[in-house]
């Protein structure tokens, strides 16, 4: 049986495939493309995912008779389910493309999952986004969610609430994993590490939101991708009156301020940072941090790369990926 990977041409579910490939899994990874950023970092992804063991197949999530018919029912028992429209400033000024993209395309999922011939598990990305403002520190999942303050994180609550509603339906077993400000080499150039680094070796200015006063709890990618094969090989069972569904933070369990960031960016690449501050933007917030003891102490995660260690290291794959951008 093989797994199927959504978003296996995006950030994080290019790591997965990867991981899965080489522990000799047989992956079918599902992607439409969407140029919300430049397409060609996403067929180079898919292009470094070439196996015996890999078929792709570019469908649009959210259209479910074609992706229904295109995944036969016995192909594969496990869905990892990474696809979404991110950005959270995004979903300001495009606020239909989160409901195709992140509401349609997940409940076409569970419904691929539901008739599965043998549904082992459904893991899926949901974010860090849902606790909103919340103000205690660190998040837990235990804490309210229920105040999104971005249409993106709205959609990722909604994701929870219908997979919720379909483990209790259906006694289908579902993980949620809330993911924290992930970073790495073949990662998303609108996130911050990488604007930031395009950034200093162009010369150009780098925004700091919020006067630079903000905190993000960093998360290196292979960190992400060890708590995800880790959620999918122990699906939840059954408990007292409790579907088999559940939730998990997975961060670095450390909240770093931005002017720390732009000082290791600058060891890394060597250059000096030219900052300019601006006002908070609407629906960000100030400040996150994960909770990480429950999946700590249920599968035994512990992120391993503080951020001195894995930003040069996404600095050496930008160098050896844009070696035009970088110059002398």
């Amino acid at each position: 049986m093989a797994v199927l990977v959504t978003g296996a041409a995006g950030f994080i579910g290019y790591h997965t495939a990867r991981r899965l490939l080489d522990r000799a899994e047989t992956v079918i990874g599902l992607d439409n493309l969407t140029p919300y950023y430049d397409v060609a970092l996403k067929r180079a992804r898919l292009a470094a995912l070439a196996h015996p063991r890999f078929r792709f197949l570019e469908l649009d999530l959210a259209d479910p008779p074609i992706v229904l018919k295109a995944i036969g029912r016995d192909e594969i028992d496990r869905i990892v389910h990474l696809a979404a429209q991110p950005g959270v400033r995004y979903s300001i000024d495009h606020p239909f493309e989160y409901a195709h993209a992140n509401l349609t395309g997940h409940l076409t999922m569970l419904e691929l999952f539901r008739h599965l011939a043998t549904p082992r598990h459904l893991v899926y990305a949901s974010s860090s986004s849902v606790y909103g403002g919340n103000r205690k520190l660190p998040f837990a999942t235990s804490d309210s969610a229920d105040h999104p303050v971005s249409l993106y994180a709205a959609t990722k609550k909604a994701d929870e609430l219908m997979s919720h509603a379909y483990a209790h339906l259906y006694q289908l077993p579902m993980t949620g994993l809330r993911f924290f400000t992930v970073y790495g080499p073949w990662g998303r150039p609108d996130m911050a590490v990488y604007s930031f680094t395009r950034d200093i070796y162009a010369g150009r200015p780098i925004t700091l939101f919020n006067h630079g006063d903000m905190m993000r709890d960093f998360t290196y990618v292979d960190d992400i991708v060890a708590g995800v094969i880790a959620a999918l090989d122990h699906p939840p069972a059954p408990g007292n009156d409790a579907p088999p569904c559940r939730l998990y933070n997975i961060g670095n369990n450390r909240a770093e301020p931005l002017p720390r960031l732009i000082e290791v960016l600058e060891r890394a690449t060597g250059r000096k940072a030219n900052i300019r501050y601006a006002p908070m933007q609407p629906g960000d917030v100030k400040e996150t941090c994960a909770d990480i003891d429950d999946i700590r102490h249920d599968l035994g995660f512990q992120p391993t790369t503080p951020l001195d260690i894995g930003i040069p290291r996404f600095v050496e794959w930008f160098k050896s990926f844009h070696k035009d951008e970088v110059g002398t």
